[in-house]
């Protein structure tokens, strides 16, 4: 594995762990709060409409979480890799990892962390 490989895995290993770990961590941790007065009306129903989902509708429903902040991340990584373009904007984006080019690879490499780790 050559350095830039190897640079851009430890990357999305990263982002996965300090997005997706730690944001169902907290989706979890959120779910599991009781209902009170002082919440917001929309946390109050969210954690209703939770609360009244069966077990495995509840893992569904994770599952859809889980899945969504892996589209968006690798939908951001194509952008910022060129792979994937914006919409109504000409501008480049482009990421350097220790002052070096990603190679266009991040969305990919990205993509392949989760195929390889997470979907077993």
């Amino acid at each position: 594995m050559d350095y830039m490989n190897k640079m851009n895995i430890d990357f999305v290993e990263s982002l996965y762990k300090s997005i997706i770990v730690e944001h169902m961590e907290l989706y979890e941790n959120i779910f599991n709060t009781a209902v009170h007065e002082n919440m917001p009306e929309y946390r109050k129903k969210t954690l209703e409409f939770y609360n009244n989902l069966s077990q495995e509708n509840k893992e569904v429903l994770m599952g859809l979480l889980k899945q969504s902040m892996i589209n968006a991340i690798s939908n951001l990584l194509g952008i910022i890799d060129g792979s994937s373009t914006l919409n109504d904007c000409d501008l480049e984006p482009k990421l350097l990892l220790d002052n070096k080019d990603t190679e266009n690879e991040l969305q990919d490499t990205f993509l392949a962390y989760i195929e390889e780790n997470h979907m077993k």
